[in-house]
């Protein structure tokens, strides 16, 4: 590979960074110029921790013929269990404990070696193997994001030319430059999803972050808590308290993003969330189809907890609908992308009035006659009650008990939740 085709690769290195094209198309298209340009390769794989709450890394597979493996792939923690075995007997690990940059593997000659991967790959007919290990500054290093891991195969008798090896040296610092690029933008992308919510994130990225830059929007509101949540805190040990509320955080959450609303935020084991839409029938449809989902993930979560010997408990929910102020808010150092009026405040204490109730759920006056006729049939009056720190009183709403009772009622509801074709 001459110069002038090193350049053109490198050339389109840098274009297809700019253009965001995703990390397998980009080691696929590196890979098939390289391959054109005279340099045999028959296999590759691209590997790069990452900052992210479930996974400690992705990977990128190429391979000069089809196969049953993914050309993308997440991989968890390695620090424990079968996969910190694997790791601590892979080529990249041996090559961070002896600081070694480059590592070369001659199949023919590699009876000394002790890696597992070196008698599957020669099997595959593969001849050389190369490895390389491009170390991140401190500067550039976001969490475990530290280093870029990459090896190259060749099925050239004789292996990798020193023409071959110096074009990989020269180009792929450059590949784990657009990956690592690609990389950050996925981080952000996370992480505003995790820490903002969904549609506050899209939000954001798309620019809407300017100090109080705020829309009116009319949107059913959720808040949730958890059911005598402090007794239980005082109950346990301090390290089964996260625990607890993730196990509940994550049955809500789950329910909520299935019916498509959005978690804005998790304050202790509350969850404020919102479901909008032109259509606010189906918003009101959308946010029944939730708490259902809700108790139904709360009982299997129950069941699994009550079987590991841990304490159980259930929640409240309220639901209100009302026009909201949606985005920044906050000083110049801190903004959070939210919702605020007078709608959250009732929210938050028709939830509050669960307890008084002894009702699980309960619904305002607005959301229960903004629902369909079929809707409104399963929701009960509890009473008119006077919230505390909201100025007016106002009837609140709960599900039919009658629900509880009859297996027929039940599924007559749960076919209505089913039913998106009616609630678009």
């Amino acid at each position: 590979m001459d110069t002038a085709t090193r350049l053109e690769v490198a050339n389109w290195l840098v274009a297809q960074s700019l253009t965001g094209m995703p990390e397998n198309e980009i080691l696929r298209g590196f890979c098939e110029r390289c391959r054109v340009a005279g340099l045999e390769l028959s296999r590759s794989l691209a590997i790069i921790d990452t900052l992210h709450p479930i996974f400690e890394g992705r990977g990128f597979r190429w391979n000069d013929f089809d196969t049953n493996e993914a050309d993308s792939f997440e991989y968890g923690s390695s620090n424990e269990g079968e996969a910190a075995q694997n790791w601590r007997r892979s080529v990249f690990h041996h090559m961070l404990e002896n600081g070694h940059d480059e590592f070369s593997i001659d199949f023919t000659n590699c009876a000394h070696l002790d890696f597992p991967v070196i008698e599957e790959l020669s099997a595959q007919g593969h001849r050389h193997y190369l490895a390389f290990v491009h170390r991140f500054g401190e500067a550039g290093t976001l969490g475990q994001m530290d280093c870029f891991y990459s090896n190259w195969l060749t099925r050239r008798d004789g292996g990798f030319t020193d023409t071959q090896v110096g074009a990989l040296r020269d180009l792929v610092p450059l590949l784990a430059l657009t990956i690592k690029s690609a990389q950050q933008v996925d981080i952000v992308r996370t992480l505003g999803r995790v820490y903002l919510g969904r549609d506050a994130s899209e939000q954001v990225l798309r620019g809407r972050i300017s100090r109080g830059v705020t829309e009116r929007i009319n949107a059913v509101l959720w808040f949730s808590d958890l059911r005598s949540s402090t007794a239980i805190s005082e109950s346990i040990s301090p390290d089964e308290i996260i625990p607890l509320l993730n196990d509940y955080a994550e049955a809500s959450i789950d329910a909520i993003y299935e019916a498509g609303g959005d978690v804005l935020k998790l304050i202790g084991d509350g969850v404020l969330a919102i479901f909008t839409g032109g259509d606010m029938t189906s918003a009101r449809h959308a946010a029944l189809r939730a708490e259902h989902r809700f108790r139904l993930n709360i009982m299997k979560l129950n069941a699994r907890r009550a079987g590991e010997g841990r304490p159980v408990t259930s929640a409240y929910v309220g639901l209100h609908v009302g026009e909201v102020f949606y985005g920044n808010i906050g000083s110049e150092d801190r903004l959070d992308f939210t919702v605020v009026g007078p709608a959250v405040n009732e929210v938050s204490r028709i939830a509050s009035m669960c307890r008084s109730v002894d009702r699980e759920l309960l619904a305002s006056s607005e959301f229960c006659e903004g629902l369909d006729d079929e809707g409104r049939r399963y929701l009960v009056s509890t009473g008119r009650y006077a919230l505390r720190g909201i100025g007016r009183a106002q009837d609140l709403f709960t599900l039919d008990p009658e629900l509880a009772g009859s297996a027929s009622a039940t599924r007559a509801y749960e076919n209505y939740l089913a039913d998106e074709m009616s609630h678009p």
